[in-house]
């Protein structure tokens, strides 16, 4: 069927492998790529997954039948493309399926220095053109006058793990111990190489890299997937712990208690040494992390800019500020000397750099950035997105105090709390989140709106459908 429509997304291409996405779709896709981005060359790149080789082969004879030359760098994390495309000035793509499980596999797009390919910068036309190619009668795609392009490979481990080093000083540094959870992904291929001659003592969990995920799903913002690396840091005794996603372009971290440390307060942290390096710079958050960034932004003397939930939409604004960092609730943190573009390996060296730094514990160090309550995401399965946000709106707004916005979703604001609902784009779900200044009182807004929220609009005496069990975070 000539249909995209399940797996061309916002912001990527993601599907079951073969059945949705394959290599015949793949090669249609690369030429299409070529021929919407007027590329002369592109990188290309893929994760551990079984099927991710052969569909970045793929690409690349789409792509070289366009008349594009093609360099394949092979295994990489994300963000290890993002610094190719960067680095060589070319435009690229990325097959992988992030922290989906095995029988998932995609594409992730951009074009030269890193800049996102997302439904408004060129997937929709892509698309458009994929679709096209599908519905004539033998799809195929014919070679590009006067002659196609060629396919080389190159190696860019060694100059990816350079360019971030030169990025954060590590040199002086007290000696660590650090628990790194790969998770059977990417993180197995790029840490060794970057932690290389650090003053670490590493202990690796599930480097082994297989995109079967044998171990657990390599999605760490689930935290039933951070259990393993918890023990670990408490059975070694460590400093800490990071845990990456399958592409590896997030991490997350885990202090010496076993504790997992809030995406916000990593985002403080290294908001606050990116303005130590560029006094009175700005830094994007989304408009779901916590209070505590905006206000640590304003005491190093920069300026918070809040914007909408997703990549694109943080790129964007990096791009028209000239902001030095932004981070996001989900673990992923974009810095200008970066093109703009997320890396979580380079928040994980700040992260060592800051507690390497000084003498204390990460607990201790990450108590100022950590400041308030919060609930984690919580999604709830609905029968009507509108009308459930609209009950919301309609108990809380009217509250002595309170301030409404429609950025992204609902904010509802008061002096001593916040919540965001807003829906997936993809799924019958809502996701709350809420941040209050003490616990009994965020847990109180907490159920009041999912209450709201889990309410069936009709027929009466319909059963809500929810994420089930006690409310607790999960994935975006």
């Amino acid at each position: 069927m000539a249909d995209l429509s399940q797996i061309v997304k916002a912001y990527d291409v993601r599907g079951l492998y073969p059945d949705q996405l394959d290599d015949r779709l793949a090669e249609l896709f690369g030429a299409a790529f070529v021929e919407v981005t007027e590329a002369g060359a592109i990188v290309i790149g893929h994760d551990m997954r079984p099927s991710s080789p052969g569909l970045a082969a793929s690409f690349a004879r789409g792509a070289v039948s366009r008349g594009a030359d093609a360099t394949i760098i092979g295994l990489c994390s994300t963000d290890q493309l993002y610094f190719a495309s960067g680095d060589m000035g070319l435009p690229g793509a990325m097959f992988t399926a992030s922290h989906n499980p095995a029988k998932y596999n995609g594409i992730k797009l951009c074009r030269a220095g890193a800049a996102p390919v997302g439904q408004d910068t060129g997937l929709a036309e892509i698309r458009a053109r994929v679709e096209a190619r599908l519905a004539e009668e033998a799809p195929q795609v014919e070679p590009a006058p006067p002659s196609p392009g060629t396919i080389t490979e190159r190696d860019t481990l060694s100059d990816y793990a350079a360019y971030l080093l030169s990025l954060v000083d590590l040199s002086e540094i007290r000696p660590l111990k650090v628990v790194v959870d790969a998770g059977n992904g990417m993180g197995g291929h790029t840490v060794p190489t970057v932690f290389a001659g650090l003053p670490l003592d590493l202990v690796p969990m599930y480097f082994e890299l297989d995109g079967t995920f044998p171990n657990h799903e390599a999605n760490p913002l689930d935290p039933k997937n951070l259990v393993d690396l918890q023990a670990r840091v408490l059975a070694e005794g460590a400093d800490l712990g990071l845990a990456f996603d399958g592409d590896a372009d997030r991490c997350f971290v885990v202090d010496e208690r076993g504790e997992g440390v809030s995406p916000s307060a990593i985002t403080a942290l290294v908001a606050a040494r990116e303005l130590a390096k560029h006094p009175g710079g700005t830094i994007i958050h989304n408009l779901i992390t916590s209070w505590s960034v905006p206000e640590v932004v304003k005491e190093h003397g920069g300026t918070p800019v809040r914007t909408r939930v997703g990549h694109s939409f943080i790129k964007q604004e990096m791009a028209r500020t000239g902001a030095v960092f932004g981070g996001e609730h989900s673990a992923h943190y974009y810095f200008r000397e970066f093109w703009n573009a997320d890396t979580g390996m380079l928040a994980a060296l700040h992260v060592l750099a800051a507690l390497g730094g000084q003498p204390g514990t990460l607990s201790d160090l990450v108590a100022s950035y950590d400041r308030y309550a919060g609930s984690g995401e919580i999604n709830s399965t609905v029968d009507d997105q509108a009308a459930r946000t609209a009950a919301v709106r309609e108990a809380f707004a009217t509250r002595e105090g309170v301030t409404t916005d429609d950025l992204d979703g609902l904010t509802i604001t008061a002096k001593d709390w916040w919540f965001n609902v807003r829906p997936s784009n993809t799924e019958p779900l809502l996701r709350l989140n809420v941040e209050a200044r003490d616990t009994p009182l965020m847990t109180k807004i907490r159920d009041e709106a999912l209450t709201l929220i889990r309410t069936p609009s009709s027929p009466p005496g319909a059963t809500p459908s929810s994420s089930g069990g006690d409310p607790s975070p999960s994935g975006v």
